[in-house]
This record gives structure tokens, C-alpha cells and sequence, in this order.
């Protein structure tokens, strides 16, 4: 019994999730209360868990010691609380049609998502909207955030970009699913078909490829045989377009016939060297050589560079592994970043991709917003941080699902032995 509010609390909190953080917090927190209690073993002696206290550990000594203050205990905020939830969400996701009923929630609240951003490209809609008394918030800017570009609901549209590029994967999954109602799946059509539009709205090159990466996985597979020749097909004009030694008459003539979209997000990446990537790895690669065991504290990236490498203000490193190194240290870093990544390679060779859309859907999902974190950092918004960690949650849960069926098979032989 003391599970059912729990599993209430749980699914609001992921229908409420892109709308409202605010909200759907307290109803995740109400959920990992919950799923705390009358559990067979402590947070303390969990498999999965273990590195993620030793990262903790580190990332609290690494506070102690930093320089910057006040913020390094700030920071912690992005990860501590995640850890808690990453091991409490499990009850909730530990069976297939738990984890389908959360993909479906997490589908429905998408809707809010695509309805602003169309309202807000298409009808002129502008914010901020607020509902319950300030609960829900919807900051909509004219005409997107930066101008021209879909941000819906968010802030940004690289943060909206993101969001609908790991749920995109879900909305495919019910699609597929053959044993839906044929107007189930025809409305799951129609919302994947306007997700992919808004997502090109977003101009945002992160969740653009997230399409690409997530189709095959999606799809599984027995697909790949065609598959990955048109997706490497559609891809060539643009990699001819980047990569060196292509003849200059080749690249100006394929530029000019791509989408002006695609053209203006090209120029964008072929900026000054002072603003791209590279330029930030390899300022945050010297930042961890001089303090590689603790790092230098949260946010420290985004008030060193710009006094000491381009004098422009950036946020973060654009790389999820690095800003962890930068700021709490590599052995913090390889403790998570090593668990994540662990954590979806178990998932596959326990057979997660040769399970139904929705279970492949659910690693996709994962892959997707991990590989985001290689170029950008969209935890930063509390509600993609949020997904992550019950997304990562799911993976566990299956991978504890089978290896439950696995003893059992066990038990039943040594019965009958």
C-alpha cells in the first residue's frame, strides 16, 4: 500500500515534467520517499550505486577545497539529489509495462511542448503564461528564443531542441507498436511527424542528429540492411560540405542547394575559432591538467575563460565529461561517466534492443541525450536533468528484471535437479 501513492506521485511527476519543474518536483520527490522504503537492500549496497557515492564523496571534498567558493556547494544541487532519485525511481521502473506506462506519460506531456512552439512560430504567441497561481510558468518569447528559432514552453531552443529529441524515440516506438488500436498509432503518427517538424524549427544541429541517431535504434536491427545507406546517403551533402579535401566548386555548389536552414547553422559552425568547441575543450583539457585529482569547483569554466582564455563569457565547456573533470576532478568524472555508459552497454547484451519499440525506444532515449552531453550540456535545465536520471533508472530496472528471471530459471533447475 505504501507504494501506490508513491506510483500516483511518480506518474504525475513525469506528465507534469516539461511543463513544470516546480510541480513535478514535489511530485518526484513525494515518489522517492516512497520508493525508499521496505527496500531489500540499503541505497549504500547497490551495485550500481557505489561509484556514484564514490563520486559524491569526492565531489563533497572537492567543495571543501575549491575556488570558487560558494558555487562549488551550489553546484552539487545538479548531481546529489539526481543520485538519490536515480536509486528511489526504480520500484517504479523495474518491469516493461511500468516502463511503458512512463514513456507514454512522458509522450503526453510532450504535447504542451510542440502546441507553444507551433503557436509561438505560427500565431505570434508571447509569454510568460502562468497557471496556479505561478506553479506552471511558460516563458514563450515572440517568435522563438533566439529569434526565429522554436523554444516553446523553454527558455531556449536548444534546450526545447533536446527535449523532444529524446522523447522523439517514444513517439516512434507507438507508432510501431502493432498491438495498439489503429487510431492509437495514427495519433502517435501525427504527433512524431510534428515533433520532427518542430525539432527543424529549433535550428538546434544537437537535436537534428538525434533524429539520425535514434531511427535505426528505434527501429532495431533487422531494418539496418536499407536503413543505414539512406540515412548515409541523406547525411553525404552535408559531410561533403565539412570535410576537408573536397573540391571548393563541389562544397559551393551542394551549399547552395541545401535548406537556407542548413546553411545558416553551417555558417554558424565555421565561425571564429574563439567561439567553437574546440577552442573551449582545449581550455577546459589545460584547466583539468592543473587540478586533475579535485578540480577547481562548480562552475568554474564559466568564470575562468573568459578571464583567461577568449575574454567572452561562456557557461560551460560544451562537453559533459570535461565540465566533470573541470570541476569536480577526473576520478568523479570517470566514476559517472564510467557508470552511465556501463549502464547502457549491460542493457544491450541483456538483450534490451531484441525487446518490443518501447524497450528499444527507452535505451534510444538514453543513448540520445548522453551523446547530446558530448557537444552541449542540457542537464543544466533541471527538467532534462530530471529525465536523464529516470531514463538511466529504467535501464537499471531492466537489467534487474533479468537477472530476477535469471536466479529464478536457476532456483526452478536446482528444484527439479
Amino acid at each position: 500500500m505504501l507504494m501506490a501513492p508513491g506510483w500516483l506521485a511518480f506518474q504525475i511527476g513525469l506528465f507534469l515534467l516539461p511543463s513544470s519543474a516546480l510541480l513535478s518536483g514535489l511530485c518526484l520527490f513525494v515518489s522517492c520517499v516512497a520508493g525508499s522504503r521496505n527496500r531489500e537492500s540499503p541505497l549504500w549496497r547497490d551495485r550500481w550505486m557505489r561509484p556514484l557515492l564514490g563520486s559524491a564523496g569526492l565531489m563533497l571534498i572537492g567543495a571543501l577545497v575549491s575556488e570558487t567558493g560558494e558555487l562549488a556547494w551550489v553546484g552539487l544541487a545538479n548531481w546529489l539529489p539526481f543520485f538519490w532519485g536515480f536509486w528511489a525511481f526504480r520500484p517504479f521502473l523495474s518491469t516493461v509495462a511500468q516502463r511503458q506506462r512512463a514513456a507514454r506519460l512522458l509522450l503526453a506531456g510532450t504535447f504542451p511542448v510542440v502546441i507553444t512552439g507551433f503557436g509561438q512560430m505560427l500565431l505570434g504567441w508571447v509569454g510568460p503564461w502562468q497557471l496556479l497561481g505561478g506553479g506552471i510558468i511558460w516563458f514563450m518569447a515572440p517568435g522563438g528564443q533566439p529569434d526565429g528559432r522554436l523554444s516553446g514552453l523553454f527558455d531556449y531552443a536548444n534546450v526545447a531542441g533536446a527535449w523532444l529529441g529524446v522523447i522523439w524515440p517514444f513517439a516512434l516506438a507507438a507508432v510501431l507498436r502493432r498491438r495498439d488500436p489503429l487510431w492509437c498509432r495514427g495519433l502517435a503518427l501525427i504527433l512524431s511527424t510534428a515533433m520532427v517538424v518542430a525539432v527543424l524549427l529549433t535550428r538546434s544541429r544537437n537535436a537534428m542528429a538525434s533524429l539520425a541517431l535514434a531511427l535505426p535504434w528505434v527501429l532495431g536491427p533487422m531494418q539496418w540492411s536499407w536503413l543505414l545507406p539512406l540515412l548515409l546517403l541523406l547525411a553525404a551533402p552535408v559531410l561533403l560540405v565539412l570535410l576537408p579535401g573536397v573540391p571548393v566548386w563541389l562544397q559551393e555548389w551542394i551549399f547552395g542547394v541545401l535548406p537556407e536552414t542548413v546553411r545558416q547553422r553551417l555558417l554558424e559552425q565555421q565561425s571564429n575559432d574563439s567561439l567553437t568547441r574546440l577552442a573551449q575543450w582545449r581550455f577546459g583539457v589545460q584547466l583539468v591538467l592543473q587540478r586533475p585529482w579535485l578540480g577547481w569547483g562548480a562552475a568554474a569554466f564559466s568564470v575562468l575563460y573568459p578571464l583567461y582564455a577568449q575574454r567572452k563569457w561562456h557557461g560551460h565547456s560544451h562537453n559533459l565529461p570535461l565540465e566533470l573533470a573541470v570541476s569536480h576532478g577526473l576520478p568523479a568524472a570517470l566514476l559517472l561517466v564510467g557508470t552511465v555508459l556501463t549502464l547502457l552497454v549491460v542493457a544491450v547484451r541483456r538483450g534490451m534492443l531484441r525487446h518490443g519499440p518501447m524497450e528499444r525506444a527507452w535505451w534510444t532515449s538514453a543513448l540520445v541525450l548522453v551523446a547530446m552531453h558530448s557537444t552541449d550540456l542540457p542537464f543544466f535545465d533541471s527538467r532534462l536533468n530530471i529525465l536523464g536520471w529516470v531514463l538511466l533508472a529504467g535501464l537499471c530496472g531492466f537489467d534487474q528484471s533479468v537477472q530476477s528471471s535469471e536466479s529464478n530459471e536457476r532456483d526452478h533447475c536446482s528444484a527439479w535437479s
